[in-house]
């Protein structure tokens, strides 16, 4: 039986409380009818010199509880800290509601210099040099305690060390050893207690008994007549009654010395019987005995039920919910085995309902991309085993968004079920292939191929094709649907299941491109295949071992010179390769859909960086760029609140850039994440203005703020008269439309002037300065001098 087990803790617990209720009544009783009084009473007496230390060590430690608490008291530190004589009396009130809280006779505060500033109660020259003796021991100890004489009275003294945190202080407290210690003595051991002091010259004096007066005289004068020091043990004769008794030194102070003398009447013990004393014995041992039994078959029928169910709630920790809780028993541990039983069936029903929605698309009821990756890699290791090959098909529906936003996410839902429901019936009627369909989420689905060739991978594709080429009937509506579908396969083109995946999705944009239905994945569609592939694992540990830098470009007002605002870019610092330039990670970023991690990790240092300057002082407005799966998620505008009120930034204080293309790829979802962003204050930038092939008529209804002008038109305006009028053109089409106008790419200080001739608002480039680290951004602010005005140099 394990002590710690619930069977030997009841059995235990049992067993001590008996043990406990004998003892107790035997002691009692014990005193009346214990024979051998000699050895009784030696025994006693030696448990009474113990007993009467714990009680003096019992009162020391309620003394150094008691001056802890003052030690440790805010507004006593503060007192003492001030060392202010209006304090004076707030630590003499405190000394003293703390010695009347704990019954000390005298309490005194022994400041830095050891002196003592503070006293209430007693006190004697004698028990100040024993507390000065004693300050060194309690600073090391966290407290020291001692015994002091005062006028023949012995007294307990405590020093405790006041720290805050370095020792400013000593709270001293002292207890009076007297009547209430002898009487607790007598009343514990029943032996008599007497308390007595003896002088340098050899006079003793009594301090308490619980003898009467008389037998208390008699004690003094038969110790007056012994030898210093007196004997250990002696007996003694007392008003006519013979007593055993023993001396125990309490404590010793400037040569008076405290004793405490126990003392125990031989003709009284000598008159007890002892044949009671063993029929007691016996009757405990055999209550003892019959108890221990009772208790262990208790125990057994209490703590085995229970343990067999901690078993069975082991086995439901690790999944095996088809164990079976029996019990037949009536009572509260029958009751918590149809608990448990209930809970068994509960968390079971309950957990295959999380697992089917974790890994099945609720809508059409087909594995979602977590089950697809899952049997995708089964298949590859069956495969890989076999020296077999795995095909994947990912195709993506065509027009399905036009679909949605014109006869809404109802009928959207309802022809997505019919599209898989097709998928499903054409691969049904290929029993060669055990191919399974999924949906990966959206308008996307996938097919898996196991045990599968390259031609017949083509070949199925072609049929699904064909089959969604037919029109879909629903609400007497006919759907006229496509597909673009990419065809990937281990291990031609990949190891694992997420590679693959990424393969056949990249084969599928490329179809979608070329609008040439399926196209097998070949690595000239992703350049540097193999080191893009390690590329996207490289991003994502790039942003969780930091290896990403912020840097920032200043946007100059050109019309005064001053510092309005910066572009926030990120710059890649590779352990391995160095830096790694924009263009190299940005568009594989974009391409894969990762930009929407960077576009995060952007947002949120550049808040970071915003809220630092801020602090500062300077003000500047910071301009991030969006890409075109940035604007096409539509909690882009919730995800930017949330960083912005992690930071305790404003949106007034960013500008966000969008390209042409990226609006124009989708325009309605787009303007729906631009006026989301905008009715949160922030101002919206169209980069590379004049470069797409956007709608004039479009872009005037989108809420934006700024046109930047390319830098393709601006770094060779002063040679190409051609540029001029392009920025010219551009510069007052914005100011038209309400918008600010920027310029990027300024080289050179001609082409600064020329600029603000033509009224452009705001510029940025090489000459002003090129692309630094946040951190020297409010450095290179406080020494930035713009060009003069002609006018200025003039005079």
């Amino acid at each position: 039986m394990r002590f710690r087990s619930l069977e030997s803790r009841i059995v235990t617990l049992f067993l001590v409380l008996l043990v406990v209720v004998q003892v107790v009544g035997l002691l009692v009783i014990q005193r009346g009818i214990n024979s051998n009084a000699r050895s009784s009473i030696s025994s006693e007496l030696v448990n009474g010199t113990k007993v009467f230390s714990r009680l003096l060590e019992q009162n020391a430690q309620s003394l150094r509880f008691g001056a802890r608490l003052l030690a440790r008291d805010t507004a006593f530190l503060a007192a003492i800290g001030n060392n202010d004589e209006d304090d004076r009396a707030t630590i003499e009130s405190a000394l003293d509601n703390s010695a009347r809280r704990i019954k000390a006779s005298a309490s005194m505060l022994v400041n830095s210099e050891r002196q003592i500033s503070a006293s209430t109660g007693v006190r004697s020259n004698g028990l100040e040099k024993l507390v000065l003796s004693m300050l060194d021991e309690a600073e090391q100890s966290d407290g020291a305690n001692g015994i002091a004489i005062v006028e023949g009275r012995p007294y307990q003294v405590v020093v405790m060390p006041v720290k805050a945190p370095i020792t400013i202080g000593w709270v001293v407290m002292t207890f009076p050893i007297n009547e209430q210690q002898v009487a607790e003595m007598r009343q514990i051991t029943g032996v008599h207690t007497t308390i007595l002091t003896r002088d340098p010259k050899g006079q003793w004096l009594a301090a308490a008994s619980t003898m009467s007066p008389l037998q208390t005289g008699a004690l003094l004068a038969q110790l007056q007549t012994m030898p210093h020091p007196a004997p250990e043990t002696f007996d003694a004769d007392i008003d006519g009654d013979k007593y055993s008794a023993r001396l125990m030194p309490v404590g010793e102070d400037d040569g008076h010395r405290a004793v405490v003398v126990l003392s125990r009447s031989i003709d009284e013990a000598t008159a007890e019987y002892s044949r009671l004393e063993h029929w007691l014995m016996a009757l405990t041992v055999a209550g003892i005995i019959v108890s221990a039994i009772a208790s262990v078959l208790t125990a057994k029928r209490i703590a085995q039920p229970l343990s067999e169910l901690a078993q069975t709630a082991k086995r439901l920790e690790q999944g095996d919910y088809k164990v079976q809780i029996e019990s037949k028993r009536g009572d509260e541990i029958g009751a918590l085995a149809q608990a448990f039983d209930s809970m068994r069936n509960g968390i079971a029903k309950r957990e295959q309902e999380i697992r089917h929605l974790a890994y099945w698309d609720t809508l059409t009821n087909l594995p979602n991309r977590a089950q697809f990756l899952l049997l995708l890699n089964d298949s590859i290791a069956e495969a890989r085993a076999q020296d077999g090959s795995v095909f994947v098909l990912m195709m993506d529906l065509d027009r399905f968004k036009h679909v949605n936003d014109v006869m809404g996410h109802s009928f959207g839902d309802a022809l997505l079920k019919q599209v898989a429901g097709r998928l499903q019936l054409q691969l049904a009627n290929r029993h060669d292939l055990a191919a399974q369909v999924a949906r990966l989420g959206g308008d996307e689905f996938a097919v898996l191929l196991p045990r599968s060739s390259l031609d017949q991978a083509i070949v199925i594709a072609a049929e699904i094709l064909a089959a969604l080429e037919s029109p879909l009937s629903l609400d007497d509506q006919m759907v006229d649907l496509g597909a673009g579908l990419g065809i990937a396969g281990y291990p031609e083109h990949a190891e694992d299941g997420e590679a693959l995946l990424s393969m056949a999705e990249v084969a599928m944009y490329t179809a979608k491109q070329r609008n040439d239905g399926a196209v097998v994945y070949d690595a000239s569609f992703d350049k540097s295949s193999a080191q893009s592939l390690s590329l996207l694992t490289e991003l994502r540990n790039a942003v969780e071992r930091n290896e990403l830098r912020l840097f920032v470009q200043p946007k100059i007002t050109l019309g005064s010179g001053a510092v309005v605002g910066v572009e926030s870019l990120v710059r890649w610092v590779h352990p391995e390769r160095g830096n790694v330039f924009p263009d190299q990670f940005i568009p594989f970023a974009e391409q894969t859909g990762f930009i929407r991690v960077l576009t995060q990790w952007v947002l949120e240092q550049s808040a970071a960086l915003c809220h630092a300057l801020a602090l500062q002082g300077v003000h500047l407005k910071v301009s991030v760029n969006l890409s075109t799966r940035d604007l096409l998620d539509q909690d882009l505008p919730s995800k930017f609140a949330a960083i912005l009120s992690r930071h305790q930034v404003s949106a007034g204080s960013f500008c966000l850039e969008i390209t042409e293309s990226a609006i124009m790829d989708d325009p309605v979802r787009a303007q729906q994440t631009l006026e989301g962003l905008h009715a949160m204050g922030c101002d919206l930038s169209i980069d590379d203005f004049g470069t797409g092939y956007s709608s004039l008529a479009y872009l005037k209804r989108l809420p934006v703020d700024e046109l930047k002008i390319d830098k393709s038109f601006v770094l060779n305006m002063e040679n190409d008269i051609g540029d001029t009028k392009i920025v010219r053109s551009t510069i007052d089409l914005g100011h038209n439309m309400g918008l600010r106008v920027v310029a990027e790419g300024i080289e050179s200080e001609a082409v600064w002037r020329l600029l603000r001739q033509l009224g452009c608002d705001q510029g940025q480039g090489y000459f002003m300065s090129r692309p630094m680290p946040a951190d020297q951004l409010a450095g290179w602010v406080q020494q930035w001098r713009a060009p003069q005005h002609e006018a200025s140099l003039a005079e």
